[in-house]
C-alpha cells in the first residue's frame, strides 16, 4: 500500500511545482520569469493590481470584427516583463481584446524575461532565442508554428486595428523600424558583409530610425546575448546617426572594453568628454582602461 502513495504525493509535488511560476529578484521586486499562467497576472496581488487596472482601462472599438474568425488556431506568443511599463500596460489590453473577440485562452503563451543585468532580455531558457526580441512586450502571431506578425512594443495605430490588419494579411510594419532591420540583416548575413557595406546600412537605418535609444537598447541586448561583433556594429552604426549626443560613444566604448579592444574604447571615452566635459562615468572608465 506505501508504493501507491509515494506514487500518489510525487505526482501531487510535480503539478504543485508545475503551478509555481518561476521569479528572480531586482532592487528588492520580485519578477516573474520564463513560461508562466495568465492567472497568475490576475490573482497573485504582486502583479494583479496593475494588471486589472490596465484590463479594465481598455478602451477597443469594435464596429466591424468579421475578420476574427480568421484568428482561430493562431498561437500568439507574448514575450513581457513584470518591471516593463509597456508589458504593463498592452499585455491586459490584448488579453481582454481576445476574449471579447470570442477567441481562447489557451492560443496565448506568456513569456518573461529579465529586466536588468547579465541575462537582459533572456528567459531562463533561452525562450527569446532566434526570436529577435529587443523590446517588450513583443506579440508574435503564428500560424502552424511560423511567425507571419508581430506587434513590437505597442500597436502602430491602435491595438484593434493592428490586430485586424494581422487577421486579414495585411499587418502594420512594427515599432523600431531600424533595430528591426539590423536584425533581419544579422539573421541574412556574416558581420564582415555588413562592416564592408556599413556605407549602405548608415543610409537605411538613416530613413527608419527614431531616438538614439533605439539601436542603443537593441547594442545592448546583443551585448549581453554573447553578440558582441553585432553589438559593437549597432554601436558605432549608433555614433553616424547621433554624432552629438555623448551617450552613443559612451555605450560603443563599453562594448569596445568588453571585447578588448582598450585603445579604440579609449578614443570613444575621449569623445564623450568632449561633448559633456562633466561626465564622470567617462572619466572614470577612462581611468580604468588606463589602469
Amino acid at each position: 500500500m506505501r508504493l501507491p502513495l509515494i506514487i500518489f504525493v510525487l505526482v501531487l509535488s510535480g503539478m504543485v511545482k508545475g503551478q509555481t511560476p518561476t521569479t528572480y529578484t531586482s532592487n528588492g521586486k520580485t519578477h516573474l520569469l520564463g513560461e508562466f499562467d495568465l492567472t497568475v497576472l490576475e490573482t497573485d496581488t504582486l502583479y494583479s493590481q496593475w494588471y486589472q487596472q490596465s484590463y479594465e482601462s481598455a478602451e477597443l472599438d469594435y464596429t466591424k470584427i468579421d475578420w476574427k474568425h480568421n484568428l482561430h488556431g493562431i498561437e500568439v506568443e507574448i514575450y513581457m516583463g513584470t518591471w516593463c511599463g509597456d508589458s504593463k500596460n498592452w499585455v491586459p489590453k490584448f488579453v481582454r481584446m481576445w476574449e471579447e473577440l470570442g477567441l481562447p485562452r489557451d492560443q496565448l503563451k506568456f513569456i518573461a524575461l529579465y529586466g536588468s543585468g547579465a541575462h537582459y532580455k533572456q528567459g531562463p531558457e533561452g525562450e527569446e532565442q532566434g526570436k529577435q526580441i529587443h523590446r517588450v512586450p513583443t506579440f508574435i502571431f503564428k500560424r502552424e508554428d511560423t511567425e507571419f506578425a508581430r506587434i513590437v512594443e505597442s500597436p502602430a495605430s491602435d491595438l484593434v486595428t493592428d490586430v485586424a490588419q494581422i487577421a486579414l494579411g495585411y499587418p502594420s510594419k512594427p515599432n523600431y523600424k531600424a533595430a528591426n532591420f539590423l536584425l533581419e540583416h544579422f539573421s541574412l548575413h556574416p558581420i564582415d558583409h555588413m562592416r564592408d557595406k556599413i556605407r549602405f546600412y548608415f543610409s537605411q537605418t538613416y530613413h527608419l530610425v527614431g531616438k538614439s535609444s533605439e539601436l542603443n537598447t537593441l547594442g545592448y541586448v546583443l551585448l549581453k546575448a554573447g553578440e558582441i561583433d553585432k553589438a559593437i556594429y549597432t554601436f558605432e552604426l549608433n555614433t553616424y546617426l547621433f554624432r552629438y549626443e555623448p551617450n552613443v560613444y559612451d555605450s560603443y566604448g563599453e562594448a569596445l572594453a568588453m571585447a578588448g579592444k582598450v585603445k579604440e574604447a579609449k578614443i570613444q571615452y575621449q569623445k564623450v568628454l568632449e561633448l559633456d566635459p562633466e561626465n564622470n562615468n567617462a572619466r572614470q572608465q577612462l581611468a580604468e582602461l588606463e589602469e
